[in-house]
């Protein structure tokens, strides 16, 4: 039987409402949350919603990787110490901070925003794909300037089910022509996990044991 509850109050329901449209919160959940506000100071209330407004309408996305930052371009991107020339490929801003979290990576990232999904109506197009083939095109290009030591390398760090396999064969033939070294993490994962639910020991050791991408 479906939840259903009696609110006294127009407003509350209306938050109910509101917070029950998160993912994973159910409308019992979002009771007791849109309570427990009404409990707290109004001025913790006004900073939690104006966080939530300027995140929203402030928020920003890096013109390199298409990282969410506060400015035009990442913390990471702006950093010069970082490997500008291995650029690792991940579907999400959470999987950027998975990785991160592990220390083992130096190098710069490419948040594509999503992976090909057929099923949900999702193709290359509706990814950052255009904007990743452009990246690793002025990197060779920079490449056969500069006559650099090591070559470009791209790290298709998606997860291991049909549609992550997928979007990292699409994304290798559009960018082997180009010269870069191409690579996928070590199956340290298991088939179908996600990065974002990786222990950090296990993912580390995926990225500083990455292998050749084999399509």
């Amino acid at each position: 039987m479906a939840y259903k509850e009696n609110y006294p109050s127009v407003l509350l329901e209306e938050a109910v409402d509101a917070i029950s449209s998160l993912p994973g919160v159910g409308r019992r959940s979002a009771l007791r949350l849109a309570l427990h506000l009404l409990k707290q100071p109004v001025e913790n209330v006004h900073h939690f919603t104006s966080s939530i407004a300027r995140l929203r309408d402030e928020v920003r996305y890096c013109r390199h990787c298409m990282m969410i930052s506060d400015d035009d371009e990442c913390a990471i991107c702006a950093d010069r110490s970082r490997d500008h020339r291995t650029i690792c490929v991940v579907e999400s801003v959470r999987d950027v901070m998975s990785i991160e979290n592990t220390g083992q990576y130096h190098g710069v990232y490419h948040v594509l925003g999503g992976i090909i999904s057929p099923i949900n109506g999702v193709g290359p197009s509706d990814l950052t794909v255009r904007e990743l083939v452009a990246r690793v095109a002025a990197m060779a290009g920079a490449e056969a300037d500069a006559s650099a030591d090591t070559q470009p390398e791209v790290i298709l760090a998606l997860s291991g089910d049909v549609e992550g396999e997928t979007t990292a064969f699409y994304i290798y033939r559009q960018i082997s022509g180009y010269g870069v070294r191409v690579s996928s993490l070590a199956r340290g994962l298991g088939f179908g996990d996600d990065l974002e639910y990786a222990d950090e020991l296990t993912l580390g050791r995926s990225i500083v044991n990455r292998q050749i991408f084999r399509p």
